[in-house]
């Protein structure tokens, strides 16, 4: 409860969160996600579409026929390693690449085992050196983004920011890899298109970000009273509020179309399209929050005009704290005795010891002074009032 009204004051404005401070808990979580990922990349692999391995696709409408029965069919023709999935209403079958006598063969099996017309049997084959064509293109456009990448913010901002920012980029494909890989979903051009779409994304919320800080960050001198991590923080915590809410606008449609598009109407391409989406999404939030931030700061702190205020401000601090302990320590004139338990009875030194008895005829001789004498008058006065 505690916890979630935490949140909630984080969430509203009303406190900052201390994200900047503790980036060993970020970036333990990040190592942990990044593990798992290269896990599921060496163990499982990921699942490469007809479009990058080459191979032959069978499409039709069987809606009374079960999964083994298509693949039993599609065997019976001469096909090895099928892969048969559900789209909507319409069976696919993925086989290896194959001449078009081959699959024509199939064709005519496939119509005649599970009684549909040959004329509703869609084939498409791709040869393995046009999909290694795709691949190899697919790469370049990766390359080309990053490096466009890197030359925006480095004009635009600094090496320092370009360098977080790609780090960032990076975490977000290796993670995602690793979900397609653990998941089993098929890798397709809509993919990439999604892996694309989603490092803009977390581009968007990078430089959202480092805009505030570089300008929070602006009007430090060595004299200033924050360091460069508090600023920076600063900055941050002003604008979560408005990267939350962009990510969750945006996250809703996206989950929408991979929950429900995939589930109820069984489109296949809207599901290879939106879980790449929805996972980098959600990662490129977090990794533009909780490790891109946190590592521009850690390079920028290194800095010699960032690393004098911090000794400023480290100096400052150690001085004020020498005077209140100073000042904790003095008993004034008169004191009976300070805080740490100094005996009253004992006077601290500089100090005179005054007796009480001696201190109240003092006090009675400053009230009432010298007793006055009368006067005596001349030998005749004295004869005159008798």
């Amino acid at each position: 409860m505690a916890l979630g009204g935490m949140f909630s004051r984080i969430y509203r404005g009303e406190i900052s969160a201390d994200i900047v401070g503790r980036p060993k808990l970020w970036y333990s979580i990040s190592g942990l996600l990044i593990a798992l990922s290269v896990v599921g990349l060496l163990v499982q692999g990921l699942n490469f579409g007809v479009e990058f391995k080459g191979g032959s696709v069978f499409t039709f409408n069987a809606p009374h026929r079960s999964i083994e029965q298509v693949r039993s069919a599609v065997e019976h023709g001469g096909a090895h390693q099928v892969i048969v999935q559900k789209a909507g209403g319409d069976w696919r079958a993925t086989t290896e690449s194959m001449p078009s006598a081959e699959a024509a063969k199939i064709k005519n099996t496939v119509s005649q085992e599970l009684g549909i017309p040959a004329a509703k049997v869609s084939t498409q084959v791709v040869g393995a050196s046009w999909g290694g064509e795709i691949s190899k293109k697919a790469w370049q456009a990766l390359a080309v983004f990053l490096l466009l990448i890197i030359l925006y913010l480095s004009v635009a901002f600094e090496w320092r920011m370009a360098l977080a920012a790609l780090v960032a980029l990076l975490h977000d494909l290796v993670i995602t890899a690793g979900v397609y890989a653990w998941s089993g979903f098929e890798v397709t051009p809509a993919t990439l298109l999604g892996f694309l779409t989603i490092l803009g994304y977390s581009l968007y919320d990078a430089v959202v970000v480092f805009d505030m800080i570089k300008e929070v960050t602006r009007p430090l001198t060595p004299n200033s009273k924050i360091t460069y991590s508090e600023a920076a923080n600063r900055a941050l915590s002003s604008t979560l509020v408005r990267s939350l809410n962009t990510s969750l606008v945006a996250i809703l449609p996206v989950g929408a179309i991979l929950f429900i598009g995939t589930t109820v109407f069984g489109a296949g391409t809207l599901k290879d399209l939106s879980l790449a989406l929805f996972v980098g999404m959600i990662v490129g939030t977090y990794s533009s929050i909780c490790v891109a931030t946190p590592l521009l700061v850690q390079l920028k702190e290194r800095e010699p005009q960032f690393r004098e205020l911090r000794a400023n401000i480290a100096r400052r601090e150690n001085s004020a704290k020498r005077q209140a302990k100073a000042a904790r320590t003095t008993v004034p004139a008169g004191g009976g005795g300070d805080a740490a338990g100094d005996d009253p009875a004992e006077p601290a030194e500089g100090e005179k010891r005054i007796d009480v008895a001696s201190d109240v005829t003092l006090r009675k001789v400053v009230q009432t002074g010298p007793r006055q004498q009368p006067k005596r008058g001349t030998r005749t006065q004295r004869r005159n009032s008798k």
